[in-house]
């Protein structure tokens, strides 16, 4: 069981997990490429940023229940699920037949998606230990990598010479393939509980989640901020959660039980993923329009920018054990927001002079920080509780995340599009110019506050301990 690797003994998991990773790491870049081909064939130009919006509407909202189950039920099953739904949705949506059928099938691969990304993670911190884990999780981490540059090229080639369509059957032949080493080579030690699920306060906190994550995503997209349908959803959702923690007083067996906010770790390292979701999602988000824009670049060129981001991401992320190892947790995560902070000003200071290549080179020492901040916070955080905890703790980091790219992208949004029209319009460069730069500074300030959140993590003790499954 020595090392880590594909070669090892538990090298068939961890294909499994990166495959698995890989189907949901490459649908965020795959279909972008190919929205004018889809527009093109089954209409709804106005409905298609829904095919974004409830895929990550039920990913976000699926996530806490499935961690859950992962500690309740096991790993294995909530795996095979959420493998097995991924694959539904994207055949589904293979044979879609309007923009409308796209859409709900699209929801139907989040669902999937919300169970394989925390399950994953908690796998590997199950079947190594800390000394392996930040390892483990640079393979898991260069998985992103690789499809920030094969998800838009194959996208495009899809879409221009054989169909959209295939798009979705790609995932077909990898999922069956994870599908079937996880269940030929994952043997998990796990004893289920007899207890009976929190079906209402599951169900209370999806809705919950779902109007929130709905009111942040459609807010000034969709409808305007002050109108009803923006103060309903967040009303409502509001409500929702404050009967969801009644509930959850009472609940024998609560979906997110109490001392998840009560444990420093967990909270702290909850607080730093929200961080790196809102620091990656402002580059990711308004990078390539930034470069086509100002500096003439062309679509790939200017994805290829950001993908220095996800390459700096592994690599940190890989060497990331032997700073934690060495320094501590929290000593590694403020590194790299430190890091993060500086990636990010130096994008301010290129801004003023658009450059394809300085552009790539403060997103790649942005990639830099997130990696020892990402991998080590939630390795401490996992490390802090017993292994049947380690769902839930896997779970609630992945949401954060998730809120804080939801919340991001909603807040950087709202600023560029003000920037850019008191500038003249998108039509202009120096109006996006100007967007961009003010979308830079939000990008800056939650990097300081990201450095503000590692600061106050605790420490952690670095135990030796033994692997399961």
């Amino acid at each position: 069981m020595a090392g880590v690797g594909l070669r090892t003994e538990r090298g068939p998991i961890l294909l499994s997990l990166m495959l698995s990773t890989f189907l949901i790491a490459i649908d965020s870049t795959i279909l972008a490429t190919a929205v004018p081909t889809i527009v093109g064939e089954l209409g709804g130009f106005s409905q298609f940023p829904w095919l974004f919006s409830v895929y990550l509407l039920a990913q976000a909202a699926s996530v806490p229940v499935y961690a859950k189950l992962c500690d309740t039920l096991g790993r294995k099953p909530i795996m095979i699920v959420g493998i097995g739904l991924f694959l539904a949705g994207s055949v589904a949506s293979a044979l879609a037949w309007n923009m409308t059928a796209l859409i709900v099938f699209r929801a139907v691969q989040g669902l999937g998606a919300g169970a394989i990304t925390p399950t994953a993670m908690t796998i590997a911190g199950d079947i190594y230990t800390v000394r392996e884990r930040a390892t483990a999780q640079a393979y898991l981490a260069s998985v992103w990598a690789i499809s920030s540059v094969v998800g838009p090229t194959l996208g495009g080639l899809f879409a221009q010479f054989l169909s959209w369509r295939w798009i979705f059957w790609v995932n077909v032949p990898l999922g069956i393939l994870a599908l079937f080493m996880l269940v030929r080579s994952y043997h998990e030690d796990f004893t289920r509980h007899r207890r009976r699920i929190d079906v209402a306060g599951s169900a209370l906190l999806i809705v919950a989640l779902v109007l929130l994550v709905l009111g942040v995503l459609e807010g000034g997209q969709g409808w305007a901020w002050n109108s009803w349908q923006s103060i309903g959803c967040f009303a409502a959702g509001a409500g929702l959660l404050v009967l969801f923690a009644v509930v959850e007083r009472r609940a024998a067996d609560p979906v997110l039980a109490p001392w998840v906010f009560t444990s420093r770790v967990v909270v702290t390292t909850s607080l730093a993923a929200l961080g790196v979701g809102a620091v990656m999602i402002g580059l990711t988000s308004f990078v390539p329009t930034f470069l086509e824009s100002t500096a003439g670049a062309t679509p790939l060129l200017a994805g290829l920018a950001v993908a220095a981001l996800s390459l700096g991401w592994p690599i940190s992320g890989s060497l990331a054990g032997r700073f934690y190892l060495r320094i501590g947790f929290r000593s590694t995560a403020v590194i790299g927001s430190t890091l993060a902070v500086t990636g990010a000003v130096l994008l301010l200071v290129f801004a003023a002079a658009p450059s394809l290549w300085l552009t790539a080179l403060g997103c790649f020492v942005v990639g830099l920080g997130l990696g020892l901040v990402a991998n080590p916070s939630l390795i401490a955080a996992q490390s802090s509780v017993p292994l049947r905890r380690r769902g839930v703790v896997s779970g609630t980091n992945m949401l954060a995340r998730s809120v804080g790219s939801s919340v991001g992208v909603a807040v950087y949004g709202a600023i560029a599009n003000a920037v850019i029209l008191a500038g003249g319009g998108s039509a202009h460069p120096a109006a996006v110019q100007a967007g961009s730069t003010a979308v830079f500074v939000g990008v800056a300030v939650s990097a300081v506050l990201l450095v503000a959140c590692t600061l106050v993590i605790p420490h952690v003790a670095i135990a030796d301990e033994q692997p399961t499954g």
